[in-house]
């Protein structure tokens, strides 16, 4: 039981679109992941996803929207919605998340983003 600094976290690793675990609580994942461009088009079935902007501004599509997430924001994808994250202005984003463990990176679609390990930093 120890503080864990999110800010020397994110200065661990550099790469784009890879998630790296930094807590479990229960069945649940606290995840951090640096997103710059456009990630892909996916689905949750069985899960929730939190993202929660720390640095930069997310744009989280949907099929019928675009909602734009600041720093210090938060936003909930529920499960079953089809989602995009990008950045906005393609500049890089940091993103905390909290989800269950048992989420698969991009649902059920496989693709050359799609990261099936989570590093713990």
């Amino acid at each position: 039981m120890q503080p864990i600094n999110i800010q020397q976290k994110f200065s661990k690793f550099n790469k784009q679109w890879h998630p790296h675990q930094i807590a479990v609580v229960d069945d649940m994942q606290v995840i951090l992941a640096k997103i710059q461009g456009v990630f892909i088009w996916h689905t949750h079935e069985d899960q929730d996803e939190l993202f929660f902007v720390q640095k930069g501004v997310l744009e989280m599509h949907f099929r019928d929207k675009i909602e734009l997430v600041k720093e210090g924001e938060i936003i909930v994808v529920p499960k079953g919605v089809e989602h995009c994250p990008q950045s906005h202005t393609d500049q890089e984003v940091h993103v905390l998340l909290f989800e269950k463990l048992n989420t698969k990176h991009t649902g059920n679609l496989q693709h050359e983003k799609t990261q099936t390990k989570y590093p713990k930093i």
